[in-house]
């Protein structure tokens, strides 16, 4: 089944250890769809502005994603400028633009309205329920945000929560809207105010799932060289949906299967700055990882 996501489609400045890359092309909504498109067909829905480099449509679209509701309005592109030291588990804003982002309003077709499998990727929840309420009977919609929202629209976050299938959100995340700091008891709480699933990212440390009826977690897949990680949250939700979408069941060795990939997906990009590494994936290159990955953790 098609999928649709609604996200950034940015323009990023990234500095870490191994480099500095300027207006490179990134946002949620392309690391998302980097991964997802391994599994199904992706809809874009998405804002840019006039000096989008037009190399970039041309190159999303040749990766065989629906652009139909990605506008391109007057003004400026949204930009993130960021630093990561250190370990690279967290990044310096240096830097947002938020441009025609401030005044986006998503516009979908009357056949987009019956895509079955949705993902609301980190935007202002406003725009979130815009969009989902323009939806027609979903099967599946996964949530993501981030701690500025969190903080400033805390009532309406909640209120999509009841509205969704899946939450996903970091560990730093998870116990600021709980308030809880143990992730199981944060995950249960958030269940509680509705998710019927919540999926925990702890970065290198892996992945918690919890569900109605099952808990677990799954390691990170072991990446010598961590590069960049921008996007690879993103990423994570692309393959983990993107399978999710395909298989068109939700039950536990489907869940697990999809975490895996998920997990897989994100440590490609993680070993490049920005698409380098996600650009050029096929599902070949998935599946053979993949594969090690089983192997690594098999006793």
């Amino acid at each position: 089944m098609s999928m649709i996501v609604l996200g950034t489609v940015a323009l990023d400045t990234v500095r870490t250890p191994f480099g500095l890359r300027k207006d490179i092309l990134g946002g949620s909504a392309v690391h998302f769809s980097m991964a997802a498109r391994l599994f199904t067909s992706v809809n874009i829905v998405a804002i840019v502005g006039e000096d989008f480099p037009g190399r970039h449509i041309s190159f999303l679209k040749a990766k065989g994603l629906n652009l139909d509701s990605l506008i391109v309005d007057r003004g400026k592109t949204f930009r993130w400028e960021g630093e990561y030291k250190g370990d690279l588990n967290s990044a310096l804003t240096l830097n947002t633009q938020l441009g025609v982002l401030s005044a986006f309003r998503p516009v979908i077709s009357r056949q987009q309205k019956g895509v079955k499998n949705i993902f609301l990727a980190n935007v202002d929840p406003d725009i979130q329920d815009y969009l989902l309420r323009k939806m027609r009977s979903p099967w599946l919609v996964g949530l993501d945000s981030m701690n500025y929202w969190i903080n400033t629209k805390r009532k309406e976050l909640f209120k999509l929560l009841k509205r969704v299938d899946i939450y996903v959100a970091n560990d730093q995340e998870a116990r600021v809207l709980s308030g809880e700091n143990d992730l199981i008891k944060s995950a249960k709480a958030l269940r509680g105010r509705g998710a019927k699933m919540v999926l925990i990212k702890k970065g290198e440390h892996g992945v918690l799932f919890c569900g109605d009826r099952f808990i677990f977690a799954l390691p990170a897949f072991p990446v010598e060289k961590v590069v960049d990680p921008t996007g690879a949250g993103d990423t994570f939700a692309g393959g983990f949906m993107g399978y999710l979408a395909r298989s068109g069941r939700i039950n536990p060795a489907v869940v697990k299967k999809a975490l895996a990939y998920g997990t897989v997906a994100a440590s490609f990009n993680i070993e490049g700055f920005g698409l380098e590494r996600t650009r050029k994936l096929v599902p070949r290159d998935l599946n053979t990882r993949m594969n090690r990955f089983k192997d690594c953790f098999i006793f």
